[in-house]
This record gives C-alpha cells, structure tokens and sequence, in this order.
C-alpha cells in the first residue's frame, strides 16, 4: 500500500521547479489507545458540549470559536473572520534562502517530512536541486502552508531523496536563562573531570533507535494480554530512588568500580566419570598432608604417656651398660 501524502505541489528553486509531495516521517498511530466506557454497561462514551451556564447540550452547528476578552467575555471569532485573512497557499516551497546545517538550533525542531518528487517530468529538477545541496554543503529555508497555517520548512538532502522538517518559530521557543541564571559557576578539580570522562569513554558508542524501547508501550501490550487470558493485575510498581550523592568523588569511583566488574563464568557442569576422578584425587591429596591428632577431653594423650616412658627407658639402658662393663 502507497504511503498518503499530506501534502502536494512543487518544489520551486529560483526558476527551476518540479512537483513533490511531502509524507510524515513520523508517526504515533502504532502506539495503543484507549476508548473511554460507561463502567456500568461497558459502552463507548461520546463527548458533547455542555453550556457551562444552563448545562444545555450544544450542537455542533451551535457552535463558535471565542477569544477571552476577560476572565468573563468572549468575542465571537466565525469561521468566515478566519477565512477573510486565510493565508492563500499557492501550493509551493519556494526556497528562499541556504544555510549552513549547522546554524539551525535543534529546539527549532517540529515536524519531519520526507519529500519525493510525484512526476517523471521533475525527476531531473529534484534531483539538481538535491545534489546542488548536498555538493554544498547547506540546507535550503522556505515556506508551506500546512493546516491553514504558514509555516517554515527546512529542506535538506536524505538518500535519495529530501528531508523537510517543519521549524518553530522564534515566540514558540522559549529563552534557556530563566532556567539557567541560579547555575553557579563552579572552579572543579581536575580529577574529578578526569574519572567523569573515563565513565563517558566507557559508555561511548554510536546512536542506534532499536537499542531503545518504549517500556512503557511494551507494558500495556503485556497488562492487555494477561487481562485477556483471565490473569489478575500485577501490583503497581514503585519507582526506584535514584539515592543522594553525598560524595562525589566517592559516587564517581563506585561508578568506575561497577564498570570494571564482569560477571563470574559459570563453569560447565562435569561428567560422571570426571566427578568419579575428581574425588579420587582430593582423597589421595588428603592423606598425603599430615594428619593431626587432638588429646581427647577427660584421658591421657599417648605423648603424654610417650614422655614419661622416656626417662625409665633411659635408666634400664644405663643399668644394662654398667653390668656388661663389670
């Protein structure tokens, strides 16, 4: 099944033009949703409009968009106010200006589109235009009108063909130092720097988007199925406490420590007859090491029996020699 466009007409670089579309490169549909129910029936709810003041239904054709004067008037906006000042599309992105990529700050970032050409005709100009950029170096600025709005579009080289990602504007991005100015300055020392950065190395690799998933989604599809099989909810977890760091330089050499440990190899289990081997040889190396005998508690030991013996062997023997010489 082809992807649906969101957009189309045509691509336009000073008099050279051809026909694109552009389709999201991005989307939420996979993710799982749910319906809100009567808890009583189990039937699907609808949303209505409720008057806030005489708790009347509203219809749709009843009603209007208000913009809050004050915290109790509103003014009437209809729909032919909004088409009175309707941006005309003329169904093209006229790049108008090339940029370094390096000049576009991320957190003007919204939406990313891919862009194809839709005819034979401008194959050609696609491509010139997509080779011209990626020859150069930069990424084409211009402008589409996407859902009534205008919007600014970043177009840049991708494969084979263009990469459109839609920008915020300046009022839509919100300034860092608020959030920043109370961040002390701080002098570190060297070697604190110096094990951060032996974490950092050890933790370096390229980004890969299937290394990551989404716990969260995988959890839901997990909890659906049990509950379909007939199974009781698991009890909710608690979030796991990430701790205080008391010590620093503590924390960061435990965590240089816990990189360096690997896990112990499981040896593989023995055979019969290797464990038969293995007995015989701890029993031989046993009765080769020297056996130590403990006195028994309440008797005599025989050392003890052996030294008294000693002197009265001595005696006899000095008697004996006496005789022999007389």
């Amino acid at each position: 099944m082809a992807p649906r466009s969101n957009w189309k007409g045509f691509l336009k670089l000073s008099l050279v033009s051809c026909s694109v579309a552009l389709y999201p490169a991005s989307s939420s549909s996979s993710r799982v949703r749910f319906n809100t129910l009567n808890r009583k029936t189990g039937n699907r709810l609808k949303r209505q409009f409720i008057d806030a003041e005489t708790g009347d239904v509203v219809e749709t054709e009843d009603q209007v968009k208000g913009y809050p004067v004050d915290r109790e008037n509103y003014l009437p906006i209809e729909d032919t106010d909004l088409d009175a000042i309707r941006i005309e599309s003329s169904h093209a992105i006229d790049i108008e200006k090339f940029v370094p990529r390096s000049e576009i700050d991320p957190r003007y970032m919204d939406a990313p589109y891919y862009i194809a050409p839709t005819e034979r005709v401008g194959e050609e100009a696609f491509v010139v235009i997509r080779d011209a950029m990626r020859e150069e170096g930069v990424v084409g600025l211009g402008r589409v009108v996407v859902a009534r709005r205008e919007r600014i579009i970043m177009i840049e080289p991708w494969d084979k063909g263009l990469l459109g990602t839609v920008l915020r504007y300046a009022y839509e991005v919100r300034g860092e130092n608020a959030y920043f100015e109370e961040v002390p300055e701080l002098k570190l020392d060297a070697d604190l720097k110096e094990m951060a950065k032996l974490i950092i190395k050890r933790k370096s690799g390229h980004f890969d988007p299937a290394e990551f998933n989404d716990r969260y989604e995988d959890a839901i599809v997990e909890m659906v199925r049990e509950k379909q099989s007939g199974m009781a909810p698991r009890p909710a977890k608690s979030a796991p406490t990430g701790g205080n760091v008391i010590n620093l330089v503590e924390a960061l050499k435990r965590s240089l420590a816990a990189g360096e440990r690997t896990p112990p190899r499981k040896a593989a289990p023995a055979s019969e007859p290797a464990k038969k081997k293995a007995g015989a040889k701890a029993k031989a190396k046993e009765r080769e090491q020297p056996q130590f005998k403990l006195p028994i508690a309440g008797g005599k030991s025989k050392s003890a029996d052996a030294a008294k013996a000693a002197p009265a062997h001595k005696e006899a023997h000095a008697k004996s020699s006496r005789r022999k010489a007389s």
